[in-house]
């Protein structure tokens, strides 16, 4: 009997640890304890953490910052461990109390548990506990009360009975016209999320009036927050009353004295005119989408700017090309002569998808031109804007129309000072090669992707070798033995030894998509030309090109050429040059036993020994003596094919496949 007291009461040390924490003065300990609360509750069963647990944290809201928040986060999945949705009601009161701290982010994670815990009530105990926790929060003296009181009307308007939704809608009308700022905001902030969850008749006699209220509010800051509102209510409302009730508001909000309120209306613009409908959109939305074109504040410009293509694709398809010619067109053409950069690379991201809706006789009278202002624009963001989205005019008018005007921005791109421009140019240029075709390519492009390759910034000069093998992947291989691969090899004879590694790096990749037969013919010999080089950085690069390139060489390549030119390096006078010669002969090695396995062990056989050479492939430099090094190695791969085939019945192709991987370790292991 006492052992067995003795063994409960060590399970339930480590408990009384975590709770004697939770009192402990050090801050990280009661964070570490908080975070494990559920285990604290777990242990101590569900009576004891509704009656003693909850009460505590209760008393100790007053603590640290971050505590409180990871508090507060720790209750919402409380309810479970009290009990069950029949007793969620015990997490109130400290739900409550963390909703009036000071801390912002501590109020919003008390606020969403509290949403979550009052989902889980019943609608009778919603009534009885809950509804009277708002209450609480919506008369508290503090306006951090206030502020939470916003967030909980529509979990618990839907759920209670007339009476009370009458109590909550003159709670949240009395919140609409608080004296404190933040409180009104927090109301802005929810209204639309409120409307959404109350009848349509009192939505227009009880909360459009507050919407109205708070859209002519003296702060900037809570007028802004009723444009969010506006897109919800109009949602809600029929065309009609959209018109009456929601217009004359919103027209207002599209011309308010404070930028940051027009900016608003500008980035929900497209959600306005989704709600709305066409009609009202052809009539109201269309001055107002104006007028924000024209703004005085740049940043509004800038956001309506973004929305053009998309307002634009919303509009009534029978007078969409109408409305785009007579009434967005001239405004976009100020635009696009903005003295302000981020307007005209704003416009230049969207400008090319008014293309496929105007059509190609009105792209080429009506956009082309401005296409054409804006490759020759002084902002090289507008430029790569344009064309990046030349797919969308290609698709319509074909890119032979574009390229004269074209090539010189791309030039002018490619040679840009600054060299983040010249890196995104590269990164598109496959994508354009690609539109553009092999022949007009070769004609005019090749030669820019050429120079990428000399640049003397090492970034732009890796980017334009993985450029070149996606230039082969677009146009083939045979494509680049005639038109590029020649004059990279050019490249192996330069006096600058770092165009000659950049040649070792342009073989490194197109090993990869040429192809067996142009690896063995055109980019080996230049590779073990340069075994020889007076650079050191330059031969070490060779045996870890010739590593790469190995497993696109047939394996006699490999014994008549790469060993004998890696043996050499291997006995160099650099340090560095010896480890990468030797780490490419136990890699080749590896690679090589690896492939006779394969086609010695069967397929079922396979599985577990295949991933113990795999495993094998990142190696350490062998050991000086070679014949030890093969020894060693044949050892190690006779005791993986004994553990790998154990129970396997196929000795005579076991003694088979063991015969040709250790002659072959023998021959060929260096």
């Amino acid at each position: 009997m006492a052992a067995s007291d003795k063994s409960v009461d060590d399970s339930l040390y480590p408990i009384a640890v975590l709770i004697d924490e939770l009192k402990n003065e050090d801050v990280q300990l009661r964070l570490n304890s908080i975070k494990k609360l559920s285990t604290i509750a777990l242990a101590l069963g569900e009576e004891r953490t509704r009656s003693e647990l909850i009460p505590f944290l209760t008393e100790t809201i007053y603590d640290e910052d971050e505590v409180l928040l990871a508090l507060a986060d720790q209750l919402g999945n409380f309810t479970s461990l009290v009990g069950g949705p029949e007793y969620a009601m015990y997490l109130l009161p400290p739900l409550e109390s963390l909703a009036t701290v000071e801390e912002t982010v501590v109020r919003d994670k008390a606020v969403e548990s509290l949403r979550t815990v009052a989902a889980e009530h019943s609608a009778l105990d919603l009534e009885i506990h809950v509804v009277p926790t708002l209450q609480r929060l919506v008369s508290g003296d503090w306006f951090t009360s206030r502020t939470s009181a916003c967030g909980l009307f529509s979990v618990c308007y839907p759920r209670v009975t007339q009476p009370v939704k009458a109590e909550l809608r003159a709670n949240f009308r009395k919140l609409c016209q608080d004296e404190t700022p933040m409180v009104r905001r927090a109301a802005a902030n929810k209204l639309g999320e409120f409307a959404k969850v109350v009848e349509t008749e009192y939505l227009k006699s009880d909360l459009i009036p507050n919407f109205v209220q708070l859209a002519q509010d003296d702060q900037d800051s809570v007028r802004l927050l009723a444009v969010e509102a506006c897109v919800s209510i109009a949602q809600l409302l029929p065309q009609d009353d959209v018109e009456h009730l929601v217009l004359p508001t919103l027209r207002q909000c599209a011309s308010d004295s404070s930028w940051r309120v027009r900016y608003m209306v500008a980035e929900k613009f497209v959600d306005l005119q989704k709600a709305v409908g066409p009609e009202i959109t052809r009539v109201d939305l269309v001055p107002a989408f104006q007028y924000l074109l024209k703004d005085a504040e740049a940043e509004v410009r800038a956001a309506v700017a973004t929305k053009v293509k998309d307002f634009c694709a919303s509009l009534d398809k029978a007078n969409q090309v109408q409305i785009i010619l007579s009434s967005i067109l001239p405004y976009v053409r100020d635009l696009v002569s903005d003295p302000n950069p981020h307007v005209k690379s704003a416009l230049a991201s969207v400008i090319m998808g008014l293309s496929p809706m105007l059509g190609a006789y009105q792209t080429v009278e009506q956009l082309l031109p401005l296409f054409l202002i804006q490759l020759k624009d002084e902002c090289p963001e507008v430029r790569l804007n344009i064309i990046s989205n030349l797919d969308c005019v290609n698709d319509v008018i074909g890119i032979q129309q574009l390229s004269q005007s074209l090539l010189p921005a791309i030039v002018e791109l490619a040679e840009d000072s600054k060299w983040r421009v010249r890196l995104a140019i590269i990164e598109y240029m496959p994508a354009l090669a690609g539109q553009l075709g092999q022949e007009f390519f070769d004609q005019k492009l090749r030669g820019l992707c050429m120079g990428w390759l000399n640049d003397h910034v090492y970034a732009i000069r890796e980017a334009a070798t993985l450029n070149m093998k996606k230039l082969v992947e677009q146009f083939g291989a045979p494509w680049a033995e005639q038109a590029i691969i020649p004059m990279i090899l050019v490249m192996s004879r330069n006096k600058n030894y770092l165009h000659r590694m950049t040649c070792l790096f342009c073989l490194n990749v197109l090993a990869e998509v040429c192809g067996t037969d142009i690896t063995t013919k055109l980019l080996l010999p230049t590779v073990l030309l340069l075994a020889a080089d007076p650079v050191a950085n330059v031969r070490f690069n060779v045996a870890k090109t010739l590593q790469k390139i190995s497993p696109f060489l047939e394996a006699s390549v490999i014994d008549a050429q790469v060993k004998p030119t890696l043996d050499k390096l291997n006995a160099d006078t650099d340090v560095d040059v010896k480890h990468f010669a030797a780490q490419a002969i136990a890699g080749i090695a590896a690679e090589m036993e690896l492939n006779v396995f394969r086609t010695a062990v069967p397929p079922c056989m396979g599985l577990k020994i295949e991933a113990a050479l795999n495993s094998r492939l990142v190696v350490e430099p062998p050991p000086m003596s070679a014949a030890a090094g093969g020894e060693a190695d044949g050892g190690d791969v006779q005791l993986q094919l004994n553990a790998g085939t154990e129970n396997n019945n196929t000795n005579d192709a076991e003694k088979q496949m063991k015969s040709v991987t250790e002659s072959t370790l023998k021959n060929g292991n260096l």
